[in-house]
């Protein structure tokens, strides 16, 4: 049945951002036998990116050399912020993606993480006129974005830009609700515009697959035999309006699990709804840093410390027991925007006075710095 965008595609896509690895180097021979068991369950959708490094080249040698053209659709993104001071420079990573898959054409071709500081570089270099000019050409067959940002956001960028066919969002039940990340207003947003959406960290990085101890619990109560990454891809996939579900799979034993409960899905059960509503009540009821990311204190710190992104990092710590996933977002977060860590507070209390939720925020943020930068 031809779906959202005139396309026959099921609602398992093959992330390739965390391909298996092999003494240091992405492991061709098994991305091959991943790939194979992919397609013989009938799945067909691909998902690259210029900056995710090797993939590109990964894809060309355990897909496109292996498999006719018209069997399988492939996507790929352009990341115009990365060290692009030119359109031409931004222009060219089309180029390099077409030579590193060898595909002749994107199925898909996205314009890659828009919303904060990084949708400037796609307007500066009028990537949006040109990724149309692709499309004329029969370069790329659908155009859309990946976005990481607020709904207010999405809203300015979608009422600008109608002709963006559909959307590539982070949706998964953990952040369902999240006031931070906010997926459902964001799914709210592209639906109120009539676009459909590609579903990308339904399992969150892995955190989904290894839940608290007590969210595990009533999801293995309810189905003793299913994985709790099962939960996290089925919730993102039983999504009105969805293209497909992107896994970024690692492994044979991912992929075989993912294909076990994703061939023959055809949505949740009343039941299965309530059991992963409790699985999110009582995730959202473990003790978390109750920051919003307003970032009132943002405005306020002398020092420009990455207050909230310090919290968020803290936070999946505290959820996921991931010293080394925390770690990463916290430096992401925080310095990857421009601040300061933690340890570099003065502890003036300025923050702390201008926080509506009245967090302790000097002693919460020598526990980042404990915790996750020692």
């Amino acid at each position: 049945m031809m779906g959202y965008l005139g396309e026959d595609i099921k609602k398992l896509g093959f992330g390739l951002m965390r391909l298996p690895q092999k003494d240091g180097v992405i492991d061709i021979e098994q991305t091959k036998e991943m790939v194979d068991l992919f397609m013989e369950a009938g799945f067909t959708y691909f998902d690259t990116a210029w900056a995710y490094a090797g993939s590109e080249d990964a894809i060309r040698q355990a897909l496109v050399e292996r498999y006719p053209r018209e069997r399988y659709q492939l996507a790929t993104k352009n990341a115009a912020w990365i060290d692009c001071k030119t359109k031409e420079e931004a222009y060219r990573q089309f180029d390099v993606s077409l030579a590193q898959t060898g595909a002749g054409y994107f199925d898909f071709y996205l314009l890659h993480n828009l919303g904060e500081g990084r949708t400037k570089y796609f307007d500066a270099f009028d990537m949006w006129n040109w990724v149309q000019e692709k499309k004329a050409a029969g370069l790329v067959k659908h155009v859309g974005f990946s976005f990481h940002a607020t709904p207010e956001e999405l809203e300015e960028i979608l009422t600008a830009h109608p002709e963006m066919e559909f959307v590539q969002l982070q949706i998964n039940y953990a952040d369902w609700e999240s006031p931070s990340i906010q997926s459902k207003g964001c799914y709210e947003v592209a639906r109120k515009h009539g676009k459909p959406v590609i579903i990308m960290e339904p399992v969150k990085g892995g955190m989904l697959a290894t839940p608290p101890e007590s969210v595990e619990r009533i999801l293995k109560e309810a189905e003793p035999e299913a994985s709790a990454a099962s939960w996290a891809v089925r919730f993102a996939a039983d999504l009105e309006g969805i293209v497909t579900v992107l896994s970024g799979m690692s492994n044979v034993q991912q992929m075989q699990d993912n294909l076990s409960y994703m061939k023959g899905f055809h949505g949740f059960t009343r039941e299965q709804r309530q059991v992963l509503e409790k699985a999110r009540e009582e995730l959202a009821g473990i003790a978390l840093i109750p920051c919003t990311s307003c970032n009132y204190c943002a405005k306020v710190c002398p020092m420009q410390i990455g207050i909230s992104g310090s919290f968020t990092a803290m936070n999946y710590f505290t959820l996921y027991r991931d010293k080394a996933m925390a770690a990463g977002q916290e430096n992401w977060l925080v310095e990857g925007h421009g601040l300061k860590h933690a340890h570099e507070c003065i502890k003036c209390g300025k923050c702390e006075e201008a926080c509506p939720q009245h967090i302790a925020i000097r002693e919460r943020l020598a526990e980042v710095s404990e915790k996750l930068l020692k």
